[in-house]
């Protein structure tokens, strides 16, 4: 799916997230990146063949 040189990491890789977006609409929360997932501000990422990955990142409240 990725055209980038140097390709971009797979879905299946621990850095997927480093992939580069190619869609963004952060008045409705998600991005999605060249490798196909898509990214929620909340951290929370739904994969090719609509997997679920819970989010990674920690998330602060005050």
């Amino acid at each position: 799916m990725c055209e980038h040189t140097p390709p971009c990491p797979s879905a299946d890789t621990t850095d997927r997230e480093a992939a580069a977006s190619i869609a963004s609409h952060p008045e409705q929360g998600w991005s999605l990146l060249c490798n196909g997932i898509v990214v929620f501000e909340d951290g929370g990422l739904i994969l090719p063949g609509s997997r679920i990955a819970v989010p990674s990142r920690s998330r602060v409240t005050a």
